[in-house]
């Protein structure tokens, strides 16, 4: 049988990711907050400044995401 597990304590210790791993998930992350930037740059000279703040926003959070894949694992 299985021990059981404590309310609050997890069964296994976390570990980092490989580099390589951290690597390719940052460059995802690039690809999105470019798109991101795109979307926002275009609804901006369109005059569509409620999606320019929208996309600007995401591409910022993605980006920050991705920094922090590296950085973290």
């Amino acid at each position: 049988m299985t021990e059981p597990i404590e309310p609050g304590k997890p069964s296994d210790p976390r570990e980092p990711r490989p580099m390589i791993e951290r690597i390719g998930l940052a460059g995802i992350a690039l690809v999105l907050a470019t798109l991101f930037g795109g979307v926002a740059a275009a609804s901006w000279l369109g005059g569509e400044l409620f999606l320019a703040a929208m996309g600007a926003v995401g591409c910022v959070m993605t980006a920050w995401v991705g920094f922090l894949t590296l950085i973290r694992g």
